[in-house]
């Protein structure tokens, strides 16, 4: 077994030295400070390395000697050496490495500078679970026997001596021991640092990941930034725990937040909760000394028998509550600082699309609030919170300042020929150029046949015209003998919809007799007006199918006056007025819905639609009162609606010229006062007095034979001989 691992070992050590053999490693020019460039992973010691082989490294290049420099310009200097070659591999593929070129000594003599430079590369942080670098190169020791055991080998970070050695601990032991010389390439000198080692020697390193550069990160994490980024918080928490009040909040830190530094004095006991951004909650007890990854946050924690200290460094990856938990009777303190970063500030946006395609235009920038943890635009609110945020002023710049190619342009379409049916309508269209100040000019048609030249005329109104559409009849007005009955006969366009339009002298007739083949007969003897004549089967069926209803309605075909409701008194006390839209309106038969239709289009008066209203005296006002409103308020001591009442008005023409006919009682809605007729909305329906008619035209008419001998046999079959039309007449019988 011993001998199977000490082969396994010398394979590859190998495989090592042969690594180092292909990474085609450099030696820099200056032999004092002669530095290997060793590939990532690549462990070898430099005093191993075969003689011959850094002869051959070191006689490549030309070296200078410091005795024999002189005064040269720089272009002396320069033209004594080759062009720099390209870079080579980055030392690493992520966390910050460092690649080198080198140049080649043309003269004889020393060339006086270095054949060989470095800059940084794979500045992208590398994903957390490949680990710390300078760990990575401690652990490949681990197959190798120190002293005749195998260690497991922790790395000894900031070592202020010689950060670019690499010193490892054994775990478990306090055996720490160099190594390597060197780290390898890219290797941080120090873990809160950005600062790289190249070749065993400690390179400074900025923010921004430039070798040799000076810039360095605000306390907001911005490189080169100016702090205006975040707010310094810092406060003092006094806990006042006991036995009824185990634990209490001292502070939460937000998202982001760096710097971060709190000292408990006391007997009371630290713990974190914590919350990330997608809501996953988390519990961590800060039991003892030591360094802990709390939601990929790096935490320092010390424990002391008095007291207790935590930092991170920071940017926090979630929400931090620190809380303290109950450990003795005496009061604890804590005292915290960390920077808070502005999670809301502006962002300039890009340049809106330009105000012109071409011959010059203008376009403006914006600001918009951006939230720096969900990576979304909020309102602007939310960025006035904090007056450290100043809002960019809009940016302007001139765009698409070419010239614009010759085009077409046409004036308006003229009017339709037709309104409808089918038109033709036509416009006038050039050839126009437009220069730089917007001038629009013709020229010749050649200029814009490149372009599809757009037509002069154009068909127009090409739907069929508005067309009268005659609606069912409505039933005969009586139910027997001669009558007329109605419909409604509307302008329809191509939608269906009610319009005007249609001519006058082809609009069908809306009303027409008709005849009821149902035979009407006298009362035996005369009435008194007063009196419903029962035999009138009309009146009959009205006075028993009556309902008493304010509300108009509407019957299939008919159109009349729909008064809707009254509006509210104008007023809150004393005399005011209401007012009420009034439709002319019309059931469709076909589409049993309401259509409104002009007024004219509705017989009889119109209802009013607007009235006098009374809503109580006013209460300490002397209120003085026109004639009308002192008649609207004391006249008689009645109420406002016993100003108007129902009264008969005469009787109707007679539905006869002979033969026996019916006069029907006008009633109609009177203003007491001024004797007008009002509109019947204004009365009380319930007082409506009966309908009352009387006989009329009782004379007997002409004789005609048809009639009176159909009149005779349904007088005989029906047994009411006696009550004929003409009792004067005997019957008369055919003979052959």
């Amino acid at each position: 077994m011993a001998a199977a691992a000490g082969q396994r070992r010398g394979t590859a050590l190998l495989a090592l030295a042969l690594g180092l053999l292909a990474a085609a490693a450099q030696v820099c020019g200056d032999q004092n400070q002669g530095a290997v460039f060793l590939r990532e992973f690549t462990l070898i010691r430099r005093e191993s390395l075969h003689d011959d082989f850094l002869s051959d490294l070191l006689n490549n290049h030309k070296t200078e000697d410091p005795s024999s420099r002189t005064a040269r310009s720089e272009e002396d200097r320069d033209s004594l050496w080759d062009a720099w070659g390209s870079w080579s591999e980055c030392s690493r593929t992520c966390g910050g490495g460092a690649s080198y070129s080198l140049r080649r000594c043309l003269s004889s003599k020393t060339c006086e500078g270095r054949n060989i430079r470095y800059r940084t590369c794979s500045n992208v942080d590398c994903p957390p679970e490949a680990g710390d670098f300078r760990a990575q190169q401690c652990s490949a020791h681990n197959d190798v026997k120190y002293q005749g055991q195998f260690y497991e080998w922790l790395p000894v970070s900031n070592d202020p001596d010689n950060p670019c050695s690499l010193k490892c601990q054994a775990r478990g032991a306090a055996l720490v021991v160099e190594l390597a010389p060197k780290v390898l390439d890219g290797t941080r000198c120090y873990t809160e640092s950005l600062d790289m080692c190249i070749s065993g020697l400690c390179q400074i390193v900025g923010c921004d990941r430039q070798l040799g550069s000076a810039v360095k990160e605000d306390n907001c994490g911005v490189c080169n930034g100016d702090g205006s980024t975040c707010r310094l918080v810092r406060g003092q928490y006094k806990s006042q725990l006991s036995e009824n009040k185990l634990d209490d909040t001292v502070v939460a830190i937000p998202y982001g937040s760096r710097h971060v530094r709190l000292v408990l004095k006391g007997p009371d006991h630290l713990y974190l909760e914590t919350k990330t951004l997608q809501g996953v909650k988390g519990e961590n007890n800060l039991s003892s000394t030591g360094s802990f990854i709390v939601d990929n946050s790096s935490i320092d924690f010390q424990k002391f028998p008095d007291k207790e200290i935590l930092r991170i460094s920071g940017p926090l990856t979630a929400d931090f509550t620190v809380k303290i938990r109950y450990a003795g009777a005496a009061d604890s303190s804590v005292q915290f600082i960390f920077y808070q970063p502005i999670i809301h500030r502006w962002r300039e946006t890009d340049f809106f699309p330009c105000s012109a395609s071409c011959g010059g235009g203008y376009q403006l920038t914006s600001a918009e609030c951006f939230d720096l943890r969900s990576n979304r635009v909020v309102a602007d609110q939310y960025c006035h919170y904090y007056p450290e945020n100043i809002k960019p002023k809009p940016k302007l710049q001139e765009c698409n300042l070419d010239p614009c190619p010759a085009r077409w342009e046409s004036t308006p379409w003229t009017a339709c020929s037709s309104s409808c049916g089918g038109g033709i309508q036509s416009r006038s269209v050039s050839c126009v150029e437009e220069d730089i100040q917007g001038h629009i000019s013709p020229v010749e048609e050649w200029k814009c046949m490149y372009t599809l030249k757009m037509p002069v005329v154009q068909p127009c109104n090409i739907f069929d015209c508005p067309k009268w559409l005659a609606q069912e009849w409505s039933p005969c007005t009586v139910t027997c003998g001669q009558g007329l009955r109605y419909r409604v006969v509307l302008c329809i366009d191509h939608r269906g919809i009610h319009t005007g339009g249609c001519s006058s002298k082809t609009k069908p007739h809306i009303k027409e007799e008709c005849i009821v083949p149902t035979p009407c007969y006298k009362p035996k003897e005369k009435l008194p007006v007063e009196a419903k004549l029962p035999w009138y089967k009309q009146a009959q069926e009205l006075e028993e199918g009556a309902v008493v209803s304010e509300e108009p309605s509407l019957l299939i075909g008919f159109s009349r006056f729909i008064p809707e409701a009254w509006s509210s008194c104008s007023v809150t006390c004393g005399v005011g007025s209401q007012v009420r839209l009034v439709k002319c309106q019309v059931l469709l038969s076909f589409s049993q819905s309401v259509a409104d239709l002009p007024i004219d289009e509705c017989e009889g008066p119109k209802p009013v639609s607007q009235r006098a209203c009374y809503s109580g005296p006013c209460s300490g006002e002397a209120t003085e009162y026109t004639p009308e409103e002192t008649d609207l308020l004391y006249g008689s001591f009645q109420e406002f609606d016993e100003l108007y009442d129902w009264e008969y008005e005469g009787f109707t023409e007679c539905s006869e010229s002979c033969g026996g006919g019916v006069q029907e009682a006008v009633v109609t809605c009177l203003n007491k006062q001024t004797r007008e007729i009002a509109d019947e909305t204004l009365c009380v329906m319930s007082r409506r007095p009966p309908q009352l008619l009387k006989a009329c035209s009782l004379d007997p008419c002409p004789p005609k034979m048809g009639d009176w001998e159909m009149e005779h046999l349904q007088s005989y079959l029906w047994g009411r001989i006696a009550d004929t039309r003409c009792l004067l007449f005997s019957p008369i019988i055919k003979r052959n």
